[in-house]
């Protein structure tokens, strides 16, 4: 009897083994790598002839690739803020860079929590603070180091890895994959602190692009003729971009200064003697043989700050090419969901720039790719206009999760599923740091599947309008012109819409005060 009562408890229990196995094998994992400042226009899936991005075009040949992918507020940290918490930036409360994101309030992963899902973040997160709702932290401190970089983990202690920081976030990712807990579905964070800002590649990386001869965008001499804030801002490679910090030209690579950071004080004798032997012997040694000046100045600027930036951008793709070599070869790659997507857009000479901030089309459009093996079909297109506010609630629909009601974005899994539904036509956009450190005035708007209608406001009150079918990279400002009342009244009609929506009180304000009456901003 106590036999038979024995083998009736195993069976039992080897069935609720089987079924809880069965349950967590049907929810995907979920992979999000995030990136900083990573351009559509730099990743071959999209069509860039600057470079080739073989793995993220992996993920977009293997799923879904989305063109119209917009942020809510193109500046790094505030991004990662919505993705956290599905909410916009006047409601999540980060709204501006170097602030800490309070902690206090709901995040998307303590709803997978909840579900029974696995949580960790690995690498750049930039929220000066740590949030909740994730089993594992391994953090880099603010921005970061490329070279030799520091780590924080949950408990709010130090570790400093030696390498390069892109191959120890990849590294570090593995390691968590192989110790995580496998009897349950897991959602992984992997940030990356590539292509941040002073770009500074890999040592096999340097020189990469030293034989390409990149063309000058058609907009690198933009006049800013009837635009404002494109005229006043402090973000131009000619200008604003520093030779010896940002291009590396006779960097100081044994300054101590505490003045400013100095990336060198991280590195080894080996990477100091690689870098010193490529950028002062090589690229500082030009510069000095030439003398340019004027426009050739500029456009040699130009020229070393691409090499830079997609030389940075090589182990990026490189890294993504191991981690998903890793998920093929581990099995899990057949029931997890891969996303590649940066925080957002960026400016690659366009206008004469480099940085984000503006609603303009290439700052505001960020690349994302997501691939879902036996849901998304391969080589998927999507045109429609998705936002960044809808990333939290679309990866707690893919793995069966309750989406809060605070949430303000929208699922768009039957989107990139091939289901027909009605869809948003314009996206809401509010910016706000101002004026340090590019001097890019504040503004608010909308982005619709034809135009863009911008509301600047701080030191002066301006509209600005752009027919994007007309004129994708918004040179030719429309408003006030003849024809085009209608077109602006309803663009306002919907802004003020969309604003009402999203609880923006403060952008509402605005919009009903005369111009030439707005406070600076603070």
């Amino acid at each position: 009897m106590k036999k038979i009562v024995l083998m009736i408890a195993v069976l039992a229990l080897t069935g609720l083994i089987r079924a809880q196995e069965k349950k967590t094998a049907a929810r995907p994992n979920v992979i999000f790598i995030i990136s900083d400042d990573h351009a559509y226009q730099a990743i071959s899936a999209y069509g860039s002839t600057l470079t080739k991005t073989p793995n993220i075009d992996r993920i977009a040949n293997g799923g879904a690739l989305l063109y119209n992918n917009v942020v809510t507020n193109s500046i790094c940290g505030p991004s990662r803020a919505v993705l956290l918490t599905g909410k916009y930036s006047h409601l999540n409360g980060y709204k501006l860079n170097e602030r800490s994101f309070d902690i206090a309030q709901p995040v998307f992963p303590e709803q997978l929590q909840k579900n029974g899902y696995q949580t960790a973040w690995i690498g750049k997160m930039h929220l000066g603070a740590l949030p909740h709702g994730f089993d594992y932290l391994h953090v880099l401190p603010g921005q970061g180091s490329y070279y030799n970089p520091d780590f924080i983990n949950s408990k709010n202690e130090t570790e400093t890895y030696t390498g390069y920081v892109t191959d120890i976030i990849t590294q570090l990712s593995k390691e968590w994959l192989d110790k995580r807990d496998r009897s349950k579905p897991f959602f992984l964070v992997v940030g990356h602190k590539a292509t941040h800002r002073e770009w500074l590649p890999a040592l096999e990386d340097l020189g990469a692009y030293d034989d390409v001869t990149f063309p000058i965008p058609a907009t690198f001499y933009d006049d800013y003729k009837n635009r404002i804030a494109a005229q006043k801002q402090d973000m131009t490679i000619d200008s604003t971009m520093v030779l010896k910090t940002d291009l590396k030209v006779h960097a100081d690579y044994d300054s101590t200064s505490t003045r400013r950071y100095n990336p060198y004080m991280r590195f080894t004798a080996e990477q100091k003697a690689a870098y010193y032997k490529y950028y002062e012997k090589k690229v500082s040694r030009e510069l000095d043989e030439k003398k340019l000046t004027g426009k050739a100045l500029a456009e040699w600027k130009y020229q070393r700050y691409l090499r830079d930036y997609l030389s940075t951008a090589n182990s990026l793709d490189r890294n993504i090419g191991r981690l998903l070599d890793y998920l093929d070869q581990t099995k899990l790659s057949e029931n997890t969901v891969v996303i590649y997507a940066s925080d957002q857009g960026f400016y690659l000479g366009e206008h004469g720039w480099f940085d984000k901030r503006f609603i303009y089309e290439e700052s505001l459009k960020t690349p994302f790719v997501i691939r879902y093996p036996g849901v998304i079909k391969p080589g998927t297109k999507v045109d429609r206009l998705i936002s960044n506010v809808d990333w939290a609630p679309t990866i707690l629909d893919i793995t069966g999760t309750m989406i809060p009601q605070e949430i303000q974005g929208e699922s768009f899994l039957p989107i990139v599923s091939g289901k027909q539904v009605p869809w948003r036509t314009a996206a809401y956009y509010h910016y706000y740091e101002y004026p340090h450190p590019h001097r890019v005035a504040p503004h608010f708007g909308i982005r619709s599947e034809q135009y863009t209608l911008a509301r600047f406001y701080g030191p002066e009150d301006f509209w600005e309008l752009y027919d994007i079918k007309k004129d994708p990279h918004n040179l030719n400002n429309l408003y006030g012109q003849n024809g085009y009342e209608k077109i602006t009244a309803s663009l306002k009609k919907e802004l003020r819409t969309q604003i009402l929506k999203y609880k923006d009180d403060d952008a509402l304000k605005l919009l009903e005060q005369a111009p030439g009456t707005t406070p600076q901003p603070k």
